[in-house]
């Protein structure tokens, strides 16, 4: 105020003068209003500069008592500072003694139970009802494997947690501990978090032409002629051409074939499903499935299996991929990183036994805490498919023939209708698995193994034109997968159906000729033969119909009555048979089967599924459906399980 009067007087003297003013002391005037303005100015500034950082200080939170608030619901620990004059205030001195109490209890707690609370845990500022889950974080890391088992068990078993609770394990525990909970029946979904995100895809690309450069990645060396010939047609083809081409390309220079009209019912993977075929054959070497991991395919793998949600046979190929890779013990890290486990352990609770099943597999070659054996592609274990704590005293091995496969040749009987006008249709129609539902519950204490091979009637319909595999061949190559599983360390039973039985005979055969495999003669205890061509069948003479007997394959060649192989098999093995008292109960058909729509045919007589020992019981039932039973009531299941019940009686009741 002062200022502003003084600054008035020296104007009003300046205009009021009458006499000319001097300009000197017009110059001083203006002087000192600068000196007193810059001075208020310069005054004004400091003292709200002051204020406002008064201000801020005043309403500052600390913002370490958020933080610590938040990270309750998060595996990350609060340091505590190592200045013990720091003043934290009454609440926190408090909370300090609180914790100490609650610290005193579970260290009395643990030493009841001869297990050391962790002193990693002094430091973490958690709730009282939260120390169990970090006790049982720290058991699940333990040296002791019991302790460990132990610790996934009660995860596993605990559904009471909060969301956040489920969360914490999640983030914490480590790959053997996500791996268990993934096998553990009861394990609640929140235990896994949700895969990383993909990688973008690269500039002007597509998925499907990422998995041709995938597959063009791989190395051409150690290649049978099959993986030559997947890889080759893979490459060459691109989507627009094979989709022109559809339903000629697995013939030499014809069209309609009715193995390249299967592939799907969404045209989009036809090209991805040649990739994947010839994919899952690399991924059967070890050092290609290095290749496959570094190019980035576990997570193209894994885009195709999220892209073909629908397509349940492309989602089937990647798993058959990713199982032969889990076989290698230095990818299962790159396996858990890029979040399969998350995703297997969600199919292990599908209902579609196939998807469940090689889940399943995937997940017991990824587990080494309880699982030993190593299951290669084909070899899916349908009980048990999760850990558990029966003992397993005996194994029983279901073995399909000509046309089928590991699930749908033991589900349950078809209606006549559907035998007769789809006899090869699909198998994603059927849910039901009577080893699986029936066996499983019936006999908990078996481990029940079912495999899977390719075969086919014809020549035209083979998935590879140059694959020509014999009785022999095939006999050598399961049994290599089957030993590598474990079969020959308990007692065993074999159930074959048809050329499976052959199979059967001829590994034997071949076990006993080999020092390495003794362990799975002298385990075996009995064989059941449903409709087994011990003596050959007329299938082989043959081939009214074009589309499936024209240029009868290989294996069925093997089946005619004149084949030499075929009756040297039969009488070295009864034989051997013989000489190794083994129970056998054979099973037969009496009712013709219709292969098409135009060939009704007797498959296999009575007089050929007769081995020669054991008991052979006629069914009226077609070739087909004599390992089909029609509920577990009927005939066929029950004389079935008496059977396995008294061939293992003195090995189930040790």
């Amino acid at each position: 105020m002062s200022l502003a009067a003084y600054c008035v007087i020296c104007c009003r003297r300046i205009g009021t003068s009458t006499s000319p003013p001097k300009s000197g002391t017009r110059w001083r005037d203006i002087r000192n209003i600068i000196k007193f303005t810059g001075s208020l100015i310069l005054g004004g500034s400091l003292f709200l500069t002051y204020e406002v950082l008064a201000l801020k200080k005043a309403v500052t939170l600390d913002t370490q008592v958020v933080e610590r608030e938040k990270m309750k619901s998060y595996i990350y620990v609060h340091t505590v500072s190592l200045d013990k004059g720091e003043n934290h205030g009454i609440a926190w001195q408090a909370r300090k003694e609180l914790h100490k109490a609650v610290r005193k209890v579970l260290a009395t707690s643990a030493k009841i139970l001869r297990n050391p609370f962790a002193d990693p845990f002094s430091t973490v500022d958690i709730e009282d009802h939260e120390c169990a889950v970090w006790l049982l974080l720290r058991k699940s890391k333990s040296d002791d494997k019991t302790t460990r088992l132990e610790a996934v068990q009660e995860m596993s078993e605990t559904h009471h947690w909060h969301d956040y609770q489920y969360r914490l394990i999640a983030q914490a525990c480590d790959p053997k501990t996500l791996i268990g909970l993934a096998r553990s029946k009861e394990s609640d979904l929140r235990f896994f978090l949700l895969p990383p995100p993909l990688p973008s895809l690269k500039e002007d690309s597509s998925t499907e032409e990422e998995l041709r450069q995938l597959l063009a990645s791989l190395p051409q060396t150690e290649l049978d002629e099959c993986i030559q010939y997947f890889t080759s047609l893979a490459l060459s083809e691109s989507s627009q051409s094979l989709a022109a081409q559809k339903g000629g390309l697995w013939c030499f220079g014809g069209n309609g074939l009715p193995y390249a009209e299967s592939f799907g019912e969404v045209p989009s993977a036809t090209v991805e499903m040649f990739c994947l075929e010839a994919i899952v054959k690399h991924s059967e070497i070890s050092t290609h499935c290095d290749k496959i991991e570094a190019n980035g395919g576990l997570q193209l793998l894994q885009r195709l299996y999220r892209l073909h949600k629908d397509c349940p046979k492309v989602q089937r190929n990647i798993m058959r991929i990713i199982g032969n890779m889990a076989l290698n013990e230095h990818l299962h890290s790159s396996i858990v990183r890029s979040g399969w486990v998350s995703i297997m352990a969600e199919a292990m609770k599908s209902d579609r036994i196939m998807e469940a099943s090689h889940a399943a597999r995937i997940l017991a070659n990824l587990d080494r805490e309880t699982v030993q054996e190593k299951y290669q592609d084909g070899v899916y274990v349908l009980h048990p498919q999760y850990r558990t704590s029966q003992p397993i005293k005996a194994d029983v091995l279901f073995i399909h023939g000509l046309m089928g496969a590991a699930f749908k040749t033991w589900r349950q009987q078809d209606s006549e209708q559907a035998v007769i006008e789809k006899p090869m249709e699909d198998e994603d129609r059927y849910t039901t698995c009577w080893p699986k539902t029936w066996l499983a519950k019936d006999c908990p204490a078996l481990r029940i193994i079912s495999v899977e091979y390719d075969t086919t009637l014809s020549d035209w319909r083979a998935r590879c034109p140059m694959e020509r595999k014999s009785i022999a061949f095939r006999s050598n190559e399961l049994l290599r997968k089957l030993r590598a599983a474990g079969v020959g360390d308990r007692p065993v039973v074999w159930i074959s159906h048809s050329m499976g039985g052959l199979l059967v005979k001829k590994m034997l055969l071949e076990a006993s000729k080999k020092p390495e495999m003794s362990a799975v003669i002298n385990n075996t205890r009995g064989i059941i033969f449903y409709s087994v061509p011990h003596h050959g069948s007329h299938l082989a003479e043959y081939s009214v119909n074009i589309r499936y007997l024209l240029f009868p394959s290989l294996e069925v060649k093997e089946l005619s009555k004149d084949s030499p192989a075929l009756k040297t098999l039969q009488d070295d093995f009864l034989e051997f048979a013989k000489d190794k008292n083994f129970q056998v109960l054979n099973f037969v058909e009496t009712l013709p089967t219709y292969i098409g729509s135009m060939i009704k045919l007797h498959v296999v007589p009575v007089e050929s599924a007769d081995l020669g020992i054991g008991d052979l019981i006629p069914v009226d039932v077609n070739h087909l459906n004599i390992c089909k039973p029609k509920k577990k009531d009927a005939f066929l299941y029950q004389r079935t399980l008496q059977f396995i019940r008294e061939t293992l009686a003195k090995d189930l009741e040790n």
